[in-house]
């Protein structure tokens, strides 16, 4: 045991080094800077937020930020294809069904990067059928006009109706539909757990697999 402590301390001060180190030359890199490079990041950065605020606008006129239905199937194709990243919630008036509303109407206003539909299956025959939908509710990902994945049901969200908006956040995330500023705590936490277990496993001959 007081081996394997030894050996994570020492792996901590590594890592604690090379940050240190990555500070120092980033400081000595501006230090380093006169006015006319400050002037050049500084509309560099003008020119980002600039292209950032012209995308949050067309996002906008497109219907981002809403959790919005579409009325017909007819609709569906030209809707999709007006956006880079789409979740569409097939859905009927059922109880589960309305639980994933509720998730998708506040996603919907965290990441106005994605558009958020919903479409009633049960109405919509053509489409549930070339989409392969059959469980209700699933969530068709769509990535430049593609169907790129699906969260069918609960069975990835715990099994279970009581899953959190960070749960279904995390799953949108992982498929890549929605954009995240930086790595949620949870699957940092969860990677740390997961990292733990495997130094006891090694550290224990007896550990087995199927505990």
């Amino acid at each position: 045991m007081d081996k394997v402590q030894e050996i994570v301390e020492k792996q901590v001060l590594t890592v604690a080094k090379a940050v240190e180190d990555k500070l120092d030359e980033e400081i000595s890199a501006l230090d380093r800077l006169d006015i006319d490079d400050i002037e050049v990041l500084r509309e560099r950065r003008l020119q980002q937020m600039k292209k950032m605020a012209e995308k949050k606008s067309r996002w906008i006129s497109l219907g981002h930020g809403e959790y919005s239905e579409i009325p017909n199937e007819k609709d569906f194709f030209a809707i999709v294809k007006a956006s880079e990243r789409v979740v569409c919630h097939f859905y009927r008036d059922n109880w589960p069904c309305k639980v994933m509303d509720k998730h998708l109407s506040i996603l919907a206003k965290q990441h106005i990067e994605t558009r958020f539909l919903k479409i009633n299956a049960e109405k919509s025959p053509y489409l549930a059928e070339k989409l392969r939908i059959v469980v209700l509710p699933t969530l068709a990902l769509i990535k430049n006009a593609k169907v790129d994945d699906y969260v069918v049901g609960f069975d990835e969200l715990g099994g279970t109706d009581e899953f959190s908006t960070e749960e279904l956040e995390e799953r949108l995330a992982k498929a890549e539909v929605i954009i995240f500023e930086g790595e949620s705590s949870r699957i940092l936490s969860k990677s740390k757990a997961q990292s733990k277990k495997s130094v006891r496993q090694s550290s224990n001959p007896d550990s087995s697999d199927s505990e």
